[in-house]
């Protein structure tokens, strides 16, 4: 018998423990070399255990249990390796050899009526009827022989008026019962952050709207040919965050952090994007920004969104933003001030397109309009570069040619002026 551990690994330096969050397999159960086993969660990430050989599991932490890294999380039996594969097979074949008449000893003994007095209110078409006599089945034996209820069968009878009054007059019940859950570290160590940030930066946020027809336009016209060509959609999301770069570079002190008595401003920019996971928010980031084009941008978004949801993210991959973009309207936010992503300075947030009437050339016109925020950090940034940021957003959305001329205007460029 040769046993190996299962030791907690490292999500990133100066964490030294996580969270047991969710065992994928049970005590003692059998498991193959690189099945996934487990899911441990930290105060910065979700991570999963992999079983290094196959064999038989002894979990020696339980679900919910912080344990430090480096501890052993489960051993593993190797003597058992492969009889998870071997157990299946002969269940399988066994299942096969069942003589034929012990499968439904109750359905071929006699003609029955296709109708009961237990189901006399169900309906039964006449191709079904004939199917159930040929086959001696009563209603009794089809429904009894039905295993699983889906859902366009309950929505089959809810939505039919005459089934109504099969479906039995229920009360409606009063609970005071009250829910508990366990906060994850995931969410202690947000519900931190964001308290440090009201109490520790001197944060404001300033608003503007933007007309969004020109890139609703945009995708209307060429989605097809973009699907084609690159294999993705095209999303308002690489717009947003294409301009933003463009604006960063451009005032580059939205682009800056405070550290220490210094402020660092890099020549790059690193955004993360907020994206909503069973877990709780995560913030992926997306590097060098300044040198993806739509495709790449929506292409790495997508892969960086699903591997968040997915719990397979990687700490390197949610450290080092310079900048955050949050999407609120996804949800229906009409209008919110978002928080700002520490050690970052400022953050875009994106809601809700709506349909309003504008001022257009002296003229009242409906328009897809969407407000945008800007929160962020005074101490850093001044009012003037706040506002200008936000003004070459809504420029370069409402003109996305300009961000093929680092957001400057086409004319004036071939102008010289």
């Amino acid at each position: 018998m040769k046993m190996i551990e299962i030791k907690i690994p490292s999500p990133g330096e100066s964490i030294s423990e996580v969270e047991i969050a969710n065992w994928f397999v049970a005590d003692g159960d059998i498991v193959e070399k690189d099945q996934e086993i487990a899911e441990i969660e930290s105060d910065k990430a979700t991570l999963t255990l992999i079983a290094d050989e196959g064999g038989k599991i002894q979990i020696m932490a339980q679900e919910g249990d912080t344990v430090a890294v480096g501890s052993v999380a489960c051993s593993i039996d190797t003597s058992f390796a492969g009889e998870a594969s071997a157990s299946s097979a002969p269940k399988e074949a066994k299942k096969e050899e069942v003589p034929a008449e012990k499968t439904a000893p109750a359905v071929v003994t006699a003609s029955k009526s296709t109708n009961s007095e237990t189901y006399k209110d169900v309906k039964i078409s006449p191709i079904a009827k004939k199917l159930m006599e040929e086959n001696h089945l009563s209603v009794d034996d089809v429904i009894a022989g039905i295993q699983r209820l889906s859902k366009k069968d309950i929505q089959a009878v809810v939505s039919n008026p005459g089934n109504q009054a099969a479906i039995p007059a229920q009360s409606k019940s009063i609970s005071r019962e009250v829910k508990r859950t366990k906060m994850s570290n995931l969410r202690k160590k947000l519900a931190t952050r964001l308290v440090s940030v009201k109490n520790e930066t001197a944060m404001l946020t300033t608003f503007n709207e933007v007309d969004m027809s020109a890139v609703m336009a945009l995708r209307s016209k060429y989605q097809k040919k973009f699907v084609e060509t690159h294999d993705i959609k095209l999303g308002f999301m690489s717009f947003f965050t294409k301009a933003a770069s463009e604006a960063l570079q451009l005032h580059p002190a939205v682009n800056s952090m405070m550290d220490g008595d210094e402020i660092v401003s890099p020549e790059y920019t690193d955004i993360a994007i907020a994206v909503q996971t069973p877990k709780g928010l995560m913030v992926p980031v997306i590097r060098n920004i300044e040198t993806l084009g739509l495709a790449e941008i929506e292409k790495e978004l997508m892969n960086l969104a699903n591997k968040a949801r997915s719990g397979k993210i990687s700490l390197d991959e949610m450290t080092g933003g310079t900048f955050t973009i949050t999407n609120g309207g996804v949800f229906g936010s009409l209008l919110s001030t978002p928080i700002i992503n520490p050690p970052q300075s400022g953050i875009l947030g994106m809601h809700n397109i709506v349909e309003r009437p504008v001022a257009v050339n002296g003229k009242v016109e409906i328009r897809p309009m969407m407000y945008i925020a800007l929160s962020y950090d005074h101490r850093v940034i001044d009012g003037k570069d706040s506002v200008g940021f936000l003004v070459k957003i809504k420029e370069m959305i409402e003109n996305p040619q300009k961000m093929l001329f680092g957001g400057k205007n086409p004319d004036s460029l071939l102008l010289e002026i």
